[in-house]
């Protein structure tokens, strides 16, 4: 995930950007309102921090441009500005949240991942096709829930990841359940027939004598994906 962070004051932004970076965010810094507009103007960024009271351009007109011309980008303001103005002025604005400082960088990187979350729900739901969505254990098809057991999930997802591979059913079910399994591994032909039920268009394609693998070509067909 990439992340535009606006900051101004550097012990803080050197703090929080260690904080994101070890949580596995790719982090642009900038120190004003100017720079931030001119890395808006060039890249794309998941997510934008941003401090309110910055030299130049504020933050709350770097959010208004975010929110005009980069609408599906999520937006996090954090700022020593607890009055209740200028968070109505945020809000109203649409940022996903705000934050006053001086914040707790876990409390900060939970609230990022939280919206994070949301958002990248909200974009699967808006997806044609089949969308796995690996974070919430959730399938969509044309931005709609299929409705699967964990297992039945978790077969998909293994297939699907890897569409030119054809799956015996024993390397399924150390995928799906580790070795805690014990049982016959017929089990696997139960929740491909389940699946089978559930999904819209034949994804799964029965390689005889060996096993499973995903129909790639359905897919692409389909929603354009792999």
């Amino acid at each position: 995930m990439d992340i535009l962070f606006l900051e101004d004051e550097p012990t803080i932004q050197e703090v929080l950007t260690e904080y994101m970076r070890i949580q596995g965010y790719e982090v642009t810094c900038v120190q004003d309102g100017e720079e931030a507009l001119g890395m808006l103007k060039v890249r794309s960024f998941d997510m934008a921090v941003l401090d309110i009271m910055v030299p130049g351009v504020s933050g709350l007109e770097v959010l208004r441009y975010i929110k005009e011309e980069r609408p599906e980008m999520a937006t996090i303001m954090l700022t020593a500005l607890g009055d209740e103005k200028t968070q109505v002025q945020a809000f109203n604005l649409y940022a996903d949240d705000y934050v006053i400082k001086p914040v707790s960088p876990i409390i900060l990187l939970k609230r990022m991942e939280t919206i994070l979350r949301r958002v990248k729900r909200t974009k699967s739901q808006e997806e044609k096709g089949l969308v796995i969505c690996d974070d919430s254990y959730q399938a969509f098809y044309d931005g709609k829930p299929l409705e699967l057991t964990l297992s039945e999930f978790l077969l998909l997802q293994v297939l699907k990841k890897e569409p030119k591979r054809v799956f015996t059913r024993e390397q399924l079910i150390l995928r799906i359940f580790n070795e805690d399994y014990v049982g016959n591994d017929r089990i696997i032909d139960a929740h491909i027939k389940n699946l089978r039920k559930k999904l819209p268009e034949n994804y799964i394609k029965t390689v005889i004598g060996v096993g499973y693998q995903f129909r790639e070509e359905v897919s692409q067909n389909v929603s354009g994906k792999t």
